[in-house]
């Protein structure tokens, strides 16, 4: 897993609770926590730090992991403005994952490991997306969708049928719109 990641949830963990906080997650999980963007890092080294997360704050691991994507959004987009400016919905960025961003992440950060997602439309208006990675993180692209409604200030629902983490083959998140926030 490349090193953003570990930078993004650091920061969040900063900004939320305090670098003492951070701090106390690298202790109870004995990580060093250097962690350079470029770098690649086992996932467990993430699962580690969530885990210890998760029994702190007496909040489920996937829960963390959603409110981490949602929040690392707004950091992303502000690093890399390209990559949502030029839409004007989510679905619209949504669907430029495996086209766009993803080859572009992967030219940012080589090597990166990115999940494969495949898309259809329903007939209600519903994005059915379908997700498979080693890791599992479905979790994190719940987070990032959920973060990317409130960057293009929509409402969004998101329900989880199937799951790996449930033995299912990949995970299928069923992704709806609502109205327009103002």
């Amino acid at each position: 897993m490349k090193g953003i990641v570990f930078n993004l949830f650091e920061e969040i963990v900063s900004q939320q609770y305090g670098e003492d906080a951070w701090d106390d997650l690298l202790q109870n999980t004995g990580l060093d926590g250097s962690y350079t963007s470029l770098g690649n890092y086992p996932v467990e080294q993430l699962l580690k730090l969530v885990g210890a997360a998760s029994v702190k704050l007496k909040t489920p691991a996937d829960e963390l992991v959603v409110w981490f994507g949602r929040h690392a959004l707004p950091l992303l987009a502000k690093k890399y403005p390209q990559f949502f400016l030029p839409h004007k919905s989510t679905l619209d960025f949504i669907l430029t994952l495996n086209d766009i961003i993803h080859p572009e992440v992967r030219k940012v950060y080589p090597g990166a490991d990115v999940p494969d997602f495949k898309f259809e439309s329903s007939s209600n208006g519903e994005l059915l997306m379908a997700y498979r990675s080693a890791r599992r993180l479905c979790a994190l692209a719940q987070g990032l969708i959920e973060g990317a409604a409130d960057y293009y200030k929509e409402s969004v629902a998101i329900d989880h049928p199937e799951c790996m983490k449930r033995g299912n083959e990949q995970c299928l998140l069923r992704i709806s719109l609502k109205k327009p926030r103002t």
